[in-house]
């Protein structure tokens, strides 16, 4: 199978960014071409191996990569953030991977939440925000119904089914991508934090219908070690991580769902979430951390409530 690599990037990442082109320069199927959509305002990065065509588009997490893709011109479209490294038969293996399971979507396990703690596991569980599963052969993570995320904490097999995934790389057809009307969902790069895009890229496609894989036994790294927060940076990604998961629970969870029963049961889950965490921070006398809170719920109430979130098209579930 001919593809064609897009790669999204600030033009920032310096020695990661020249990672990622030797990893691409070394696979056993070359791509046709290395197609970067760099945002618009920011310089071309000197790292290169002399493969790469640079485009200027609108910055944005979704923006640069909710794009019509007029540049590609093969079947398959290899999508990659600007911060990894792999071996040099990645791309055949996932190829081989998505033909083998007659799959649509696959992409690699690079925040490996399986060798969580069980300390941690336990009060990502009580908290809501996330769920360990064991002894699942069937099911790598799977979008839960208060916007959070459940994942498979002991995988054994290479490849699981998956609702959601890592965004930092994946491989599908160039039709696919483009069935879901990624540019629908902008609404993400108003947060200031675009958190969650990924977790509506790839639940968008399993509602639409697209079988999605997992792949674990990989030899990605994913080269953003992360950062020490600050304080005051560390309030914003709060406020934009429950305003997302108000809009997404009403846009992905509610709506889609026909049972009158499983709709009431979506309410409680979501409900659970948001009054355990506010009450954890008026426990811990953060007054300030649970009115960035409750400020975040209400905005996503309210922006579900405007003429804007009502002009976007209704998800629903393919059967």
């Amino acid at each position: 199978m001919e593809y064609i690599v897009v790669i999204r990037t600030l033009g920032t990442a310096g020695d990661k960014y020249q990672q990622l082109l030797d990893s691409l320069n070394k696979q056993t199927i070359q791509p046709s071409k290395i197609l970067v959509y760099i945002a618009e305002g920011y310089s071309i990065p000197k790292e290169t191996i002399g493969k790469e065509q640079y485009i200027y588009v609108k910055k944005g997490m979704v923006a640069q990569r909710a794009l019509p893709y007029d540049e590609v011109d093969t079947e398959y479209i290899l999508f990659l953030d600007d911060d990894l490294s792999f071996p040099e038969n990645t791309v055949e293996r996932m190829m081989e991977l998505l033909q083998q399971e007659h799959a649509d979507v696959i992409s690699p396990d690079i925040f490996p939440n399986s060798s969580r703690s069980l300390p941690a596991e336990i009060m990502m569980r009580v908290s809501g925000r996330m769920c360990a599963r064991r002894n699942d052969d069937y099911w790598g993570y799977k979008v839960m119904r208060n916007s959070g995320y459940s994942y498979n904490a002991s995988p054994i097999k290479e490849i699981y089914q998956s609702q959601t995934n890592a965004g930092a790389c994946f491989l599908c057809s160039k039709e696919n991508f483009l069935k879901i009307h990624f540019e629908e969902e902008l609404w993400l790069d108003k947060i200031e934090y675009a958190l969650g895009d990924d977790q509506v890229m790839y639940y968008k496609m399993y509602l639409m219908g697209l079988k999605i894989l997992t792949w674990y036994k990989h030899g990605f790294v994913h080269l953003d070690g992360g950062e020490n927060m600050h304080p005051e940076k560390k309030k914003k990604v709060i406020y934009a991580d429950f305003h997302f998961k108000t809009i997404f629970w009403h846009r992905f969870i509610y709506l889609p769902e026909t049972s009158k029963v499983k709709r009431l049961w979506s309410i409680f889950c979501i409900g659970y979430t948001f009054l355990f965490s506010l009450i954890v921070s008026l426990l811990k006398a953060r007054w300030d951390i649970a009115g960035i809170k409750y400020k975040a719920i209400f905005d996503g109430i309210k922006f579900v409530k405007s003429s804007v979130y009502h002009t976007l098209s209704i998800v629903s579930k393919i059967q």
